[in-house]
């Protein structure tokens, strides 16, 4: 469980912690630090279904605890009626399930805010689809047997940090209801093989439809309690707020969002990109947390035309969309945009908030459409 220092009043930390609040400012020396230890699924990436594990979008908010198998053990107690301490060969003797999941990090698009919130500089690549394989969690529920009184059900992996000055494990919380959803998975394998390192060896959550920070990684503990669980990670970050003061709304399912695969070559500094004239395929992925992806639609200069989908691999997973484009010479803005069967559409503008969270607007892919010799002119 999570040990914390006390907040101030109306959910802002105390004045002595180590806070900095958002900033117009170039990148930090701090925010290229974590750049550089967690990486994003280069926007390429989408030409796969399923997304390799080295290029699926990696955010670690400590160290990576290097774990031995053969004595690991998850402890499931609080508010049930059988305590259980379940070995690695435990969780593979129960029932087995695979999930094609798209996750992606609730600061997605944070860096593109302004001003920007100072944490993970996330541009737009924090996704990824992957097939994980476990046991439900509801099974291992069952087998401990849930109180009538039980209120929500607590995480806790076994990395462990100092964040907001914080002192903690990393802890989240599933209402029992989400926890006993048949596609929440304790996962010990992923696109068919073991967990690596960095995505939970040996076992993680998987909570299909919500943001990332939910699908705790190494997991080392399961606590039903009878009252909402007030960990850093809970109550504190993964927050929407409007400003330091404000207590905010939690962030819980992926807001509807798309990507298109840039198109043409990429300058190697800028990354802006050069497309040869003519008949261009444009394509992606999309997804929502809250419904199916019903619509896409692509922009040209403002222009909007619809996208063709295809079916999704699951029912958690993106959908392929593809669209014709004849380029003409010049430049251009390619965006896209994704509606759900809820009715949610992506917004051409984002509203800021504090923590910089669920930032879905549009992509905008800016192209010179020229002609070109040697590689450009070939597809």
């Amino acid at each position: 469980m999570t040990s914390q220092i006390p907040r101030a009043a109306g959910g802002a930390l105390p004045a002595d912690a180590p806070a900095e609040g958002p900033t117009r400012g170039p990148l930090t020396v701090e925010e290229l630090g974590l750049a550089a230890r967690n990486h994003a699924m280069p926007l390429e990436a989408l030409h796969e279904e399923i997304t390799p594990p080295g290029l699926h979008y990696i955010l670690t908010h400590f160290d990576i605890p290097y774990l031995d198998q053969t004595a690991w053990r998850l402890r499931v107690g609080g508010a049930v009626q059988h305590t259980l301490e379940l070995s690695l060969a435990d969780l593979l003797e129960g029932p087995v399930v695979t999930v094609p999941v798209t996750m992606e990090c609730a600061g997605n698009g944070r860096s593109l805010l302004m001003p920007r919130p100072l944490s993970q500089p996330w541009r737009l690549g924090a996704v990824g689809t992957a097939e994980w394989q476990g046991v439900p969690l509801g099974y291992v529920l069952g087998m401990a047997g849930i109180d009538a009184d039980a209120l929500e059900v607590v995480f806790t992996g076994a990395d462990a940090g100092i964040q907001g000055g914080v002192v903690q494990r990393y802890g989240r919380s599933l209402p029992v209801s989400e926890a006993m959803r048949p596609d929440v998975v304790l996962a010990y394998r992923m696109n068919g093989s073991a967990l690596p390192p960095q995505h939970g060896f040996p076992v993680r959550l998987v909570v299909p439809g919500w943001y990332g920070m939910a699908s705790v990684k190494w997991l080392a503990a399961i606590d039903v309690v009878v009252s909402p669980f007030e960990g850093f990670q809970q109550s504190v970050a993964y927050r929407y707020q409007e400003g330091p003061e404000d207590p905010g709304t939690p962030v819980t399912r992926i807001r509807v969002r798309s990507l298109m695969v840039p198109p043409g070559v990429p300058d190697f500094f800028t990354r802006r990109r050069t497309v040869p004239p003519g008949p261009v395929l444009l394509q992606g992925r999309a997804w929502s947390g809250g419904g199916t992806v019903e619509r896409v639609e692509v922009g040209i200069d403002g222009q909007w035309i619809p996208a063709g989908l295809k079916e999704a691999p699951g029912p958690f997973a993106w959908r392929p969309w593809s669209c014709e484009w004849l380029a003409e010479p010049g430049e251009h803005v390619l965006m896209c945009r994704a509606t759900d069967s809820t009715g949610a559409c992506q917004p051409l503008d984002q509203a800021w908030n504090y923590q910089g969270m669920g930032n879905n607007t549009v992509q905008k892919v800016h192209v010179m459409v020229e002609e070109a010799a040697g590689p450009l002119s070939h597809p």
